[in-house]
């Protein structure tokens, strides 16, 4: 088998199925998700170990394979030609390689186009501010974070520096200067690009993942200079997401990240992708903006009270994301059952779905 040609075969296949990863994985056919469900490919025979590992080496270069040797696992992006462009994550299952690439669609899609709430908008008129995205893994939150980034590149003239592992979406640059930074290809570590990233003279900067206290002190700093930066975070909701950012640092530390926060955090988006009816998936969203009552509550360490001021505050621009669900139903968009799996509270999801 020539496995160069069979891994840009499945790459394009991939690609034409709209699908959004490619698992290759030995015992298994090469499989697909499609709107979160893993799709076998039937024609395809079972992997043995030896063309698994080959179809996966065909997309590694000598470091990378040294490092997936040293480490056990590595991350990259791959281009199929000009065709498609993959994020990649290769690992050792059982003494097996196996691998998981992440379809990186090419075109960048706007905030309407990807069925966005529109007061989405309003992050990408702010001049400074800490703005985060959340969700679990697989559900859109680069995608998201992309379409934003585009709508200042197209409105604003600002430099926008991204930091990434690897680099995602390719940005076309239009009124802004986009520096997009990969970790291991452009700079050695998040520690290093983050550390020099204020002397880079950026307007707007986005960390594609706050992997550590480090990473969310620098994006803290950053957005109190005078910055605008975007960071994505993989929490369930805008008040998991504060706790999660205070009890990421040492106790001694606490006190003052919390003043931090509530100085600099403008917005945290919490998003997730439900399957649609007529198939499909469609985001549904929780949207938090920073007033005076939620600043207080991240002081005070009463982050259990944020749910309520965000159903409050509707006029604001604010949803929950049982409302956002609720809404969906409504329209037909989502099926209930649906809605009472993604929901964080169905009995509460019932109630409103009852007054609406």
């Amino acid at each position: 088998m020539d496995y160069k040609e069979k891994l840009n075969e499945l790459l394009l296949i991939t690609a034409k199925q709209n699908a959004s990863d490619l698992h290759i994985a030995v015992g298994r056919r090469p499989t697909l998700r499609v709107d979160g469900v893993l799709i076998g490919l039937q024609k395809e025979p079972i992997l043995t170990p030896e063309d698994a590992q080959g179809i996966i080496m065909a997309m590694l270069n000598p470091q990378q394979k040294e490092k997936l040797l040293k480490y056990g696992d590595v991350d990259f992006s791959y281009s199929y030609e000009d065709k498609a462009r993959f994020r990649v994550n290769v690992f050792f299952q059982r003494g097996f390689v196996a691998g998981a690439c992440r379809l990186i669609p090419a075109e960048i899609k706007t905030v309407e186009e990807l069925n966005l709430p529109p007061i989405l908008h309003e992050f990408t008129k702010l001049n400074q501010g800490f703005v985060l995205i959340v969700g679990p893994a697989g559900h859109g939150k680069s995608t998201t974070l992309a379409a934003l980034l585009d709508e200042i590149n197209h409105k604003r003239t600002d430099h926008i520096i991204t930091i990434e592992d690897p680099i995602e979406y390719l940005f076309n640059q239009d009124r802004c200067i986009v520096s997009q930074r990969e970790i291991k290809t452009d700079s050695p570590s998040f520690h290093r690009s983050l550390k020099s990233l204020l002397r880079q003279d950026p307007d707007v900067i986005m960390i594609g993942e706050m992997r550590d206290p480090e990473s969310i002190a620098t994006a803290m700093t950053a957005s109190e200079t005078g910055h605008l930066v975007f960071a994505t975070l993989h929490t369930n909701s805008a008040a998991q997401t504060i706790d999660r950012i205070i009890d990421s640092f040492p106790a001694s530390q606490q006190s003052q990240v919390t003043s931090q926060l509530a100085a600099t955090l403008v917005g945290i988006v919490s998003q997730r992708l439900v399957p649609r009816i007529e198939g499909g998936r469609i985001p549904t969203c929780e949207v938090m903006f920073v007033n005076s009552a939620v600043r207080n509550l991240i002081r005070e360490r009463k982050t259990y009270q944020i749910d309520l001021v965000i159903e409050t505050s509707l006029q604001e621009g604010m949803v929950t994301l049982n409302r956002s669900l609720a809404d969906l139903v409504k329209r037909k968009e989502i099926s209930l059952e649906n809605a009472e799996i993604y929901s964080l509270n169905p009995s509460e999801l019932r109630i409103l779905l009852e007054r609406i």
